[in-house]
């Protein structure tokens, strides 16, 4: 039997208070995706067109000037490789050691866990400064290496602590002990067990590490030295900033090439955000689940 729907009916202030709401999320949107609409359009507009300020929200003089001086340019493209290179093997880098350090520190039968958790907690507060960090890392012989982006930032205390309190909180105590009792050592009971129970948190981790391998270059300008193992934020900081003319030339191919850089501005924009764009549509549903059950419970 089919039943009737009856709908509640809302009172002025329910209606008033959706109304606000909606507002409200409608404003944060028009903010948020302008911004990117107009820095897609601009990098595909004419370099004229961008530089008079013509382009508001569709491309005007559609052309794609911009893109072809980016990877026309063979500094962009090993920068692009570095960053990739950076990204994939430093997030591998990074997600094995937290998983390896956070897993322990969320068993109760783990010896010292309090201590070791107050040790790295301490570093989040104090360190020891940039002059002693590039003194350890020559040290190390990791100046102008490729390891130097990939081992001193490999570990971020507070993704351990957000993959701590995940494994606290899904992986229960009982079923590492059913797994010791029918013989499992903890490396396989990791591996087996854990891992595929913590997709969510590994791919919080992955997107967190990923994301901040891409877009880092402090560390780039400290420690290398040569262009071929800059990544690509580096690279468009020397464009970008450092690029200047020298010589004797023409007004109007100074204004020529001042077109082309405000034009490369957006290009470069819209190719470094690429790659994070791409990635983060797969990693989305399980980046909600795990940063809800990493930092909300326990």
């Amino acid at each position: 039997m089919a039943t009737s729907r009856r709908r509640i009916r809302e009172s002025p202030g329910d209606r008033l208070f959706l109304i606000g709401v909606y507002t409200l999320l409608i404003t944060v949107l028009a903010a948020v995706l302008y911004p990117l609409l107009f820095i897609v359009s601009s990098s595909l507009s004419s370099p004229l067109a961008v530089s008079s300020g013509r382009v508001w929200l569709f491309p005007v003089d559609f052309s794609l000037a911009g893109y072809r001086a980016v990877f026309g340019n063979s500094q962009v493209l090993t920068g692009y490789a570095n960053s990739l290179f950076y990204a994939v093997f430093g997030t591998l880098i990074s997600v094995t050691m937290t998983v390896a350090l956070a897993y322990p520190l969320s068993r109760r039968t783990f010896f010292g866990r309090n201590l070791v958790m107050v040790f790295m907690t301490f570093t989040m507060l104090f360190s020891g400064g940039l002059i002693p960090t590039y003194l350890v890392v020559k040290e190390l012989g990791m100046i102008d290496t490729r390891w130097a982006l990939l081992i001193p930032q490999a570990v971020t205390v507070w993704q351990v602590i957000i993959a701590r309190t995940f494994f606290q909180t899904s992986i229960p105590e009982e079923l590492a002990e059913a797994s010791e009792i029918d013989g499992c050592s903890d490396l396989w009971f990791m591996w087996s067990v854990v891992l595929p129970l913590s997709k969510p948190i590994v791919a919080v981790l992955v997107l967190m590490y990923a994301v901040g391998q891409w877009n880092a270059y402090f560390d780039a300008l400290i420690y290398l030295k040569s262009q071929s193992l800059q990544p690509l934020q580096l690279v468009l900081r020397n464009i970008l900033i450092l690029n200047t003319s020298t010589g004797n030339m023409e007004a109007s191919e100074m204004v020529q090439r001042q077109q082309l850089a405000d034009l490369m501005k957006y290009s470069l924009i819209v190719v470094a955000s690429l790659p994070v764009l791409v990635i983060y549509p797969f990693v989305q549903r399980y980046f909600v689940q795990g940063m809800l059950i990493g930092s909300v419970k326990g």
